[in-house]
């Protein structure tokens, strides 16, 4: 009679334990596309930070296919990608007040639209047009060496200009931005 009840309570201990084993496992599994962030500083202290999701390559072809040409792009993986200026800032002729905003992407063959979207918290396939703020077109360039992980970095290029680029795969953008003078007054 001992033993028959000692069986369930084998069975569950066991069970416990894989699951345990399995939440654990989890925890330390390292993410396919982990957060990364960029930061760039302007002279008088303030900042601009992007934080976004670093897919790999993998053996895949991205431009073209993984990321489809004419359809917005999340511009990274899982949650939508954040741009937090301290300043306002012109970018493309724009101008883009100090603010948290989600950055999308139409990639071209010869051209991009680099999209600044007002709503930010959402999963990356979560794009409302009638959010945006800003779209900027600029055109991609060929990198002489492939990058296996998207990368968003930023140029210094004066006390008050920098370029934000993406990069993956061949393919480079960069968009330029300044200091608003609105912000230096």
């Amino acid at each position: 009679m001992f033993r028959k009840a000692l069986v369930p309570l084998v069975v569950l201990v066991a069970a416990i334990a894989l699951i345990a084993q399995a939440h654990q496992d989890q925890q330390t599994k390292k993410p396919l596309s982990p957060r990364g962030q960029a930061s760039f500083s302007f002279q008088d202290g303030k900042k601009i930070v992007v934080d976004y999701g670093r897919p790999s390559m993998r053996g895949r072809k991205i431009m073209g296919q993984l990321v489809p040409y004419n359809q917005v792009w999340r511009t990274g993986a899982n949650e939508a990608t954040t741009f937090t200026t301290d300043v306002p800032l012109v970018i493309g002729g724009k101008q883009i007040p100090a603010g948290k905003y989600a950055i999308f992407t139409i990639p071209g063959e010869n051209e991009w639209t680099v999209i600044f979207n007002k709503q930010t918290g959402q999963w990356g396939t979560k794009y409302d047009q009638a959010q945006d703020l800003a779209r900027i077109t600029v055109t991609p360039t060929k990198l002489q060496q492939p990058v296996e992980q998207f990368t968003i970095s930023f140029d210094q290029r004066g006390p008050n200009a920098g370029v934000m680029k993406l990069e993956w795969e061949n393919t480079s953008v960069s968009v330029d931005f300044t200091q608003s003078n609105t912000a230096q007054s």
